[in-house]
């Protein structure tokens, strides 16, 4: 029980946030364009191609952030293998075919100029990479990198949340920025945060496994 404890907690933070996204999110699909974010848009909102990557990206990205959370468990993984392939191809496939495309288009047409919108490409294009990296590393049975590669992405999935964590956060931080330049700062840290932590957590894992095989 012990052993499942840090995962029980991850999974409920994470269902936590999901509700809270959901919550967000719900009043988009009354298709009205007086709702929030979308009375930043009203120059945009006529694009067709904009306006269908925004309905795609919001309702899959929810799907991605709560299935993906499920893939890091290795107690599903050794006694629901069946259960941890399915979610990770609808995870996997999601992302590559709607969640990060849309999120490409969406990013070309970012608030914030070319600062945020130069941050938000990247995080979909890195979002499309590293998931696809996992799935070729499933197909050749190079578990050990197809997990590092999950975590990288599902650490650009968790950007969407640190991303509106951090909208809240900056107005109390009083830093004086002009909003443009606020966005701009927000869209930076709402992913590179993640991906360092990542990266760090990786490292250490690699390190530790060396350290007793040296041991041994």
């Amino acid at each position: 029980m012990l052993k499942k404890t840090p995962w029980l907690i991850f999974i409920s933070i994470i269902t936590v946030f999901f509700l809270l996204m959901l919550r967000i999110t719900l009043p988009y699909f009354t298709f009205r364009y007086d709702v929030d974010f979308l009375l930043t848009k009203q120059a945009i909102l006529h694009i067709d191609a904009w306006r269908i990557s925004f309905y795609i990206h919001i309702s899959t990205s929810l799907l991605v952030l709560l299935l993906g959370a499920f893939q890091f468990s290795k107690s599903l993984l050794n006694n629901k293998p069946k259960f941890h392939r399915a979610s990770g191809k609808i995870y996997v496939f999601t992302i590559l075919i709607l969640s990060a495309p849309s999120g490409f288009i969406m990013a070309i047409y970012a608030n914030g100029g070319w600062p945020a919108k130069t941050s938000f490409i990247i995080t979909a294009i890195l979002w499309w990479l590293f998931t696809f990296f996992a799935l070729k590393d499933a197909l050749n049975k190079n578990f050990k990198r197809h997990r590092a590669n999950m975590y990288r992405s599902y650490a650009l999935t968790l950007s969407a949340i640190t991303l509106r964590t951090l909208v809240v956060l900056m107005p109390l931080l009083d830093l004086h920025l002009a909003a443009k330049n606020s966005y701009a700062l927000v869209a930076w840290l709402s992913w590179i945060p993640n991906l360092l932590i990542v990266e760090l957590l990786l490292r250490k894992r690699k390190y530790t496994t060396v350290k007793i095989v040296a041991g041994a």
